[in-house]
Parts: C-alpha cells; sequence; structure tokens
C-alpha cells in the first residue's frame, strides 16, 4: 500500500457561503452604537447548515478487480457532488423535515491492488458452502456459498484504519469519518473451488482474453450474512474493534506495530456478490431484486439494449450514485424517528416484565429466553452523551396482580381477516389476532395502577422543562434573565474562574427523564400472536412495549430468496434495545424514512441486513458505531431544531407587537425599503431616532436581543464546524447553551412584552400639531400631494370645457 486518506479539514470544505448561511441571524453589515440590525428579527426560513463529509472507497475499480474494470473515481465524485449536494433528513413522528440541512462533501478514493488481494483471500477463506442458487439471467442452477459477514469484517478494518488512522494516527476515535466501501472482487480468483490460491493473480488486463471476460462470474453465487440474519450484498459493520494490532506502513522498508481501541464507521457494497431476493410478499415496496444492485455484467454485455458501450458505462455511474446516495440518506443521516428535547442529565429505564404465568422466569441467566440487563444498559449508555447518568432497575410481576394492566392487556387485543393460498392453490379466509400498542398504552396510561400510570405519567419529556427549568424572578421592574447572564457558552470551559452567582441565573438542572420498557410475557395466547405490522414491538416517544411469549417460531410475510423469515417470541432481547434506540436516540429503521411525495414514511429493504436490532433481517441485539453516533447526533439535532423554532416565535412575537402598536399619526403602518420587514422598519423608526413618536417597549430589550442573536450565530457556526469533525461531546455542550438560553430568552421577551401590552392599554392616541423637522416635511409632503391633486383635477375640467 502506498497511499491513504486524510479526511478534509472543515476550513477545507468548498462550501462557499453555504457555511456562512449559519449566520442565518444577521444579513447587515453595519452594527454598533444604538442602531441595531436586529438579526433574529429577520430570519429566513434556511435550515441549519452543517457539512457532512463522505468517503467512497473503490476496491477492484482500477483493472485489478472483476471483469478488470476501470472506473474513473474523479467522474463519480464530480457526479455526486452534482447530483446530491444536499440531504435534509426529516421527523418520521410528524412527517416534517427538521431546521437541519446537510451539505454534503464527497470522496472517491481508489483501494490498490494489495487492498483487493487481501481481502480476496479472506473472503476466500470464509466462504461456506450453502446448497444451489438460481442464475438470475439464465436460470440455470449454480453452487451457492455463504460468508459471515461479522467474520472477515476485521479485514475490512484493516483497510479503513490504513486509511483514516493515518499520520502517525493523529486523528483522535471522535474525528474518524464515515467510509462507503463498493467491491468488485474477481469471482474466477475468489472460487473456493479453485485451490489454486495464486491463480491469475496479478494478470493485467490485456492478458485476458475475451472469452476470460465472460467466465468472470465463475460459475457460482455468494452471499453475506451478518450474525445469521438475512443474506445481503450489503452490510453494515459494528464498528468496534479492543486492542487491534495494526501494522502501520510509513515507506516501502519501515514497519511499525501499534495495539489500540479501533472505532470505524463504515457500510460494504459488493457488487460481484449475489444477486440476491428479499423483501415482503404482495407487496413491491421495498423490495430487493437481482436489477436492484447495478452489476458489471450487465454494462459490459447487456441483453437487449441498443446502447453503446460508452451510454452504459454512464449509466453505471450514476447507478452507483445513486446507491451511494441511498446510503447516506438511510444511514450516514437518517431521518428522525421522535424529536424530543429534554434537558435531564439523567436517565431512568425501568424494564417490567408482567407475566400471567410461572413456568419460567425471564430474568433467570442461561437460558435462550434470558434477557440481559447489563448489556441492555451498555447499549443505553452509547446513545446518550458523556455525563448523562443511565439507571436500569428490572423487576418481574405478576398479571394476576395488578387487575386493571390485565383488563388493558385483554381491551388491546384485536383481529383482522387475512385471504391466504395454501398449498392446495386456493385462499382461505382465518382470522389473525394482534396486540394493539396504541390502545394498549391508552389504556395503562387511564389505569389506576401505580405500576404501569404512574410510570408513563413521569416518562412525559415535557416534564423536564416543566419543572426542572423553572428560574426565580429578579425583584424590580428591570427583571431580566439575560442581564444576570449573559449568553456566552465559552464561560463554561473556563473551570479555573470562580463566577459569583446572582439570583435568577441560569443553572444546570438535574432533573430524570424516565423511559419505561414493559415486557408483556404471557402465555395461553395464539401462537402467532403479534403486535401490529407482524412485529413484537411497539414504542412512542416515552414508552416501549415488547411482546413476548413461548411460541418456538413464527413465519412472517417476509422472504429471503426462496426461504420465509421467522421471528422468535421468546427471545426479544433485540426488540428491546431497538425500542430503546428509537425512543432513547431518536433513531429510526435504516430501512425507513419519510417520503413528501407519499406523505407517509416508505420502506427501501436494501440495507435491512447488518450491525443493527431493526427489522425482520437483522439478527444482532447492538448496535454498530454509525448509528450510535446518529443517535447522539439526533440529540444535537433535536436542541437545535427547538431552538431556531424558538427564534423564529421571538421574531413573530416582536413583529405582532409592531404590528399593532407601530403606526404613522394618520393610523397607517410604518413604510419603507420593500427589503425589509416590519420589525426592521420598527426599529429604524424608533431606535435610529428617525421619528419622535413614543417606543413602545424599553431599548435595553433590544441591545440585549442584538447581543444574544450576536452571540449565537458565532456559536452556530462552531457547532456546524463540531459535527463535522464528529467532535460529537462538545456539540452536544454547545447545542445544550443555545438551547436552554432560547428557552429564557423567549421567556424574558414574552414578560416584557406582556408588561408594555398591559402599560399601553391605559393609553390613548391623540393628533397633535408638532414643530419638529421631520414632522414638517411629512406635513409638507402630503399638502403637495394634496395641491398636485387639485391642479390635476382642474386641468381636466378646463380640457374638457374647451372640447365642448
Amino acid at each position: 500500500m502506498c497511499c491513504a486518506l486524510k479526511p478534509s479539514l472543515p476550513h477545507e470544505v468548498p462550501l462557499g457561503n453555504d457555511l456562512m448561511q449559519q449566520r442565518t441571524l444577521s444579513n447587515s453589515a453595519t452594527r454598533g452604537g444604538s442602531s441595531i440590525t436586529m438579526h433574529g428579527l429577520c430570519i429566513p426560513k434556511v435550515p441549519f447548515q452543517v457539512p457532512l463529509e463522505v468517503n467512497v472507497i473503490l476496491i477492484g475499480f482500477s483493472g485489478d478487480g472483476g471483469y478488470r474494470y476501470t472506473l474513473d473515481s474523479q467522474k463519480l465524485q464530480d457526479f455526486l457532488q452534482l447530483g446530491f449536494p444536499t440531504h435534509r433528513p426529516s421527523c418520521l413522528e410528524t412527517g416534517q423535515p427538521l431546521d437541519i440541512e446537510h451539505h454534503m462533501v464527497f470522496n472517491v478514493v481508489p483501494a490498490t491492488q494489495p487492498d483487493v488481494i487481501a481481502l480476496e483471500k479472506a473472503l476466500k477463506a470464509a466462504m461456506v458452502p450453502a446448497g444451489t442458487a438460481r442464475e438470475a439471467d439464465f436460470g440455470r442452477e449454480v453452487p451457492a456459498f455463504e460468508i459471515d459477514a461479522a467474520a472477515v469484517e476485521p479485514e475490512f478494518q484493516k483497510l479503513y484504519s490504513y486509511l483514516f488512522y493515518y499520520e502517525k494516527f493523529g486523528y483522535s476515535a471522535q474525528e474518524i469519518p464515515s467510509a462507503i466501501f463498493i467491491a468488485n472482487f474477481d469471482k474466477v480468483r475468489m472460487d473456493p473451488r479453485n485451490k489454486d490460491i495464486d491463480l491469475m493473480y496479478g494478470k493485467p488486463a490485456s492478458r485476458l482474453t475475451e472469452e476470460d471476460i465472460k467466465k468472470q462470474e465463475g460459475g457460482y453465487i455468494y452471499r453475506y450474512r451478518y450474525n445469521g440474519g438475512g443474506a445481503s450484498q450489503i452490510w453494515l459493520a459494528s464498528g468496534r474493534y479492543n486492542k487491534f494490532i495494526f501494522t502501520y506502513i510509513f515507506c516501502p522498508s519501515t514497519f511499525e506495530s501499534i495495539g489500540f481501541d479501533l472505532v470505524s464507521r463504515f457500510v460494504v457494497v459488493d457488487i460481484s456478490a449475489g444477486p440476491c431476493t428479499y423483501g415482503r410478499l404482495e407487496t413491491e415496496e421495498g423490495s430487493v431484486s437481482p436489477k436492484t444492485i447495478p452489476r458489471l455484467r450487465n454494462v459490459l454485455y447487456p441483453r437487449g439494449s441498443t446502447a453503446d458501450k460508452f451510454t452504459t458505462r454512464d449509466n453505471f455511474v450514476g447507478q452507483l450514485a445513486a446507491l451511494i446516495g441511498i446510503i447516506t440518506q438511510h444511514l450516514l443521516s437518517p431521518d428522525v424517528r421522535f424529536v424530543t428535547v429534554d434537558l435531564a442529565m439523567r436517565l431512568l429505564v425501568p424494564i417490567i416484565f408482567l407475566q400471567n404465568h410461572n413456568r419460567y422466569n425471564i430474568m433467570e441467566k442461561g437460558h435462550n429466553y434470558s434477557i440481559d440487563i447489563q448489556a441492555i444498559e451498555d447499549e443505553v449508555k452509547s446513545m446518550v452523551h458523556k455525563g448523562e447518568e443511565v439507571v436500569t432497575v428490572a423487576g418481574s410481576h405478576s398479571l394476576h396482580l395488578h387487575e386493571k394492566l390485565a383488563i388493558a392487556v385483554s381491551k388491546a387485543m384485536r383481529g383482522h381477516s387475512l385471504q391466504e393460498t395454501n398449498k392446495d392453490g386456493r385462499f382461505h379466509v382465518h382470522t389473525k389476532m394482534y396486540l394493539d400498542g396504541a390502545i394498549l398504552k391508552e389504556e395503562m396510561d387511564r389505569s389506576a395502577d401505580v405500576l404501569a400510570a404512574g410510570l408513563l405519567e413521569v416518562s412525559d419529556p415535557s416534564l423536564s422543562n416543566k419543572f426542572f427549568m423553572r428560574q426565580a424572578w429578579m425583584d424590580g421592574p428591570t427583571d431580566s434573565f439575560l442581564k444576570h447572564k449573559p449568553y456566552n457558552s465559552k464561560t463554561r470551559r473556563q473551570k479555573n474562574k470562580k463566577v459569583q452567582k446572582k439570583v435568577g441565573d441560569l443553572q444546570r438542572t438535574y432533573g430524570t427523564r424516565v423511559v419505561p420498557v414493559f415486557v408483556l410475557s404471557l402465555a395461553g395466547v395464539d401462537p402467532h400472536l403479534m403486535m401490529e405490522d407482524e412485529s413484537l414491538l411497539w414504542t412512542s416517544n416515552d414508552v416501549v412495549i415488547v411482546l413476548e411469549h413461548g411460541t418456538e417460531k413464527i413465519p412472517l410475510s417476509y422472504v429471503s430468496e426462496t426461504e420465509k423469515i421467522h421471528v422468535f417470541p421468546s427471545q426479544v432481547q433485540r426488540q428491546i434495545v431497538a425500542g430503546l434506540a428509537s425512543v432513547v436516540g431518536g433513531l429510526s429503521a435504516p430501512y425507513e424514512r419519510v417520503s413528501h411525495i407519499h406523505e407517509r414514511p416508505v420502506v427501501n429493504w436494501l440495507l435491512a441486513a447488518g450491525c443493527h436490532p431493526f427489522g425482520p433481517f437483522s439478527n444482532v441485539s447492538k448496535l454498530s458505531q454509525l448509528l450510535r453516533d446518529a443517535a447522539l447526533r439526533n440529540t444535537i439535532y433535536a436542541r437545535v431544531d427547538s431552538a431556531l423554532h424558538k427564534i423564529r416565535e421571538i421574531s413573530k412575537s416582536v413583529e405582532a407587537f409592531a404590528g399593532e402598536f407601530l403606526r404613522t399619526p394618520l393610523g397607517e403602518p410604518v413604510k419603507g425599503k420593500k427589503n425589509k420587514t416590519t420589525a426592521q422598519l420598527w426599529l429604524e423608526k424608533l431606535y435610529k431616532k428617525e421619528t419622535n413618536l413614543p417606543e413602545p417597549f424599553p431599548h435595553e430589550l433590544v441591545d440585549r436581543l442584538e447581543t444574544y442573536l450576536d452571540s449565537l450565530e458565532e456559536e452556530l457556526v462552531d457547532l456546524s464546524s463540531l459535527l463535522y469533525d464528529h467532535r460529537l461531546q462538545e456539540a452536544y455542550m454547545n447545542s445544550s447553551d443555545i438551547l436552554e438560553t432560547s428557552i429564557l430568552t423567549q421567556q424574558y421577551v414574552d414578560h416584557v412584552l406582556e408588561n408594555e401590552r398591559e402599560r399601553m392599554k391605559c393609553c390613548s392616541i391623540e393628533y397633535i400639531q408638532t414643530t419638529t423637522t421631520s414632522s414638517s416635511n411629512q406635513s409638507l409632503f402630503y399638502a403637495v400631494i394634496l395641491l398636485a391633486g387639485f391642479f390635476a383635477y382642474f386641468v381636466v375640467i378646463f380640457f374638457s370645457c374647451l372640447v365642448k
């Protein structure tokens, strides 16, 4: 290996004016004195711009992989930059886009031939026979092999480490960027039936005949399965490796071995694997077919097409770019499941097992149905930022001792009719029972049982803001939050300086957020009982409900190749982790995203396999590092989104106040330049002393708002840079400061406006003659208009008389 990829630095990102649009609160160049541009009151509806770097690593596309195909990496990078310049995530719960927009930065780098050879040897050694499979184009049966993706993941990790732990490992684990590996391996060299390991290694493309090129499929098919999940060509890596020994090459003659903990963020796409077919029966939405992922055989030997060679290659570049765009939207910058803004510093996760039997204890270790509470707590801790305390408690309770809860479970039972075909080919109608999670949660909330109603009551996220953010006002007419604690988050980092606290200062409060998990362990129920949408899990923004019973397995309406997918209702560890990931981390499943065209969430099963606990094609009870980072970013995005909404509400409040009380002596609204808002005109009239009208409210308010908004725009730019560098802990503290101050600023503005509105109720409008220059000029202007009108009238009358 002779090259390495170094991530771009924030100031190297070609953002142009886009990054400076973080100063969304500032469009004016003049400041100072008593004049004010009032940035916040002319806030455009521009989302918060965050640069997002995506590194695409091409393996086997330099004439050293399958079909000896060569792909222009610069052409692909330019196409990605042009085709996907921005991406804006949305909220699955509301269907609305967030006030966050990613400016995409793509880097496409080819891997070297030694990397390709090393990976091919590792894959060849990991192939296990798996019967036969049918080719998509010709329908003939060929040998099939399967690869455990978790077993070969360290080989891809070595390449990732070499590319991103460059310059004496100068990057910390938090700054390591995300990568997409797109592999094109030579199946002839990888053929496990061929014992000649060195066959055709290093053989240049010029020595391959046309007949050799046509035989590049190798006469067999191989697929990946991550930990026994569904077969796929795409899988998400876990990204966690303990004490990995890596040999770093500084030059061809120098080697150095270093042991350290590795953190990685990458996805693997192997276009030479498969093709794979999986999805849901009786629906085409999101299904994966042999045509979903582009294959080089279709590029070099298109069937039934009149397209020339160059057009087909261009289409291949477009298909790869579309695939990279899908991965970016679903994994690197996914939609948010729930936007929960909670400033609590402690998280309590009570796991309550409600069972109607004594056949077994689900908390007892050493069985297939056992629940590992410590593993669940470890996963929850990985979703929250440092400094937040996570407390997990578990307990088992009998439903017979909680009558209200037993009634709630009974009321939540539902049934619907299904028409399915049996082996005889005829339709058979039968009723399928399921447990409605929404009704169950509502009934549990209404029940008088403290075990359910009490936990659900304290799990409301709004309670944190309601009870734990309450601050005391100071006595006196000049009462203000901002007066006692000006906004400057940098003071948090000055730990050695002692700051004298005053009454009314904003202090970080230590509330507790409660996210209850109810596991219903039922016996004597329908053996095919599940919750809605063929799942054992139901979540809302404040509770997780999981169904468990003793049935061995239940067939689902999902298929992988020619086999149906089954769910195991006695093993619910994965469902608990998935539910907590959605509620605590705001994570959506990698196969779900909001479609603004369909006005509903849509699915794409292409990314359903890998290291994550979501969906029927997964078989892992933990989160990958990529999704852990997404959970941490979701917390930051939720706070910034809420803060921007509050700032816009402040703008609307002040503009509404200005529209109500700011009038000319004739009762007309203030008019001026067309490109200025009512608030700006109001400020120019009142605070630039362009009129002698009485000021509607104190000048001190506007000064403090200007100070706050000046600091806020700087903090937003810093936050964008921290997110780009994956410095999520510092970004989290920054976003907390922004949200807290926006809350108090909104309270302060509402308080002042309300007082001034009350004060103006006793005022009346009187029109008196003024002697000032501005008033005289205005009266003279109206007089000239009146005289001009009379003159025009007399001219018209005069000429009309001459005509007669």
